[in-house]
């Protein structure tokens, strides 16, 4: 059975995290990404500010001991979210959700709130399956669509 594991967030991270991020479907599914996903400067920039946000807790998620994707929580407007990226190669295996399941036991702060586009029913299955419910939806423009979407807004209260 595999091993999966959560890990501070080290320098030597940002290759394998830019990398996953440059999956032209995994960016598609994310949909809120930047404008230019390829931009490796504005990347650095802001994996540089959110590392050293005292509001943002940072995990690499491991897959027997090998980086699988990344989880955090970040404060916006007032509301701690939570936010996950797991490597497309990796979909499918459970990985999302255990490390969601672990990330809830570290980060206490409740209420938790999420975002996902509605069309991602995997991120939506994995949310719900966490104990986080939907509490509404609203338009946005989704960068990597260009173009607005429908996104869930979820909410984990215990």
């Amino acid at each position: 059975m595999a091993v999966i594991a959560l890990r501070p967030l080290v320098d030597d991270d940002a290759d394998d995290l830019f990398r996953m991020m440059q999956d032209p479907e995994s960016v598609r599914m994310a949909a809120f990404t930047p404008e230019d996903p390829s931009d490796r400067a504005r990347f650095d920039a802001h994996l540089a500010r959110i590392r050293t946000d005292p509001t943002t807790t940072n995990r690499v998620i491991t897959y027997d001991g090998r980086f699988a994707g990344s989880i955090a929580c970040f404060v916006m407007e007032g509301d701690t979210e939570i936010t996950y990226w797991i490597d497309r190669a990796l979909w499918g295996r459970g990985i999302a959700s255990q490390a969601l399941a672990m990330f809830l036991q570290m980060v206490t702060v409740r209420p938790l709130h999420a975002r996902a586009a509605s069309d991602n029913a995997g991120s939506l299955h994995v949310l719900r399956k966490a104990g986080f419910q939907p509490q509404g939806t609203e338009i946005a423009y989704a960068a990597a669509r260009g173009t607005k979407i429908e996104e869930t807004i979820l909410r984990l209260d215990a």
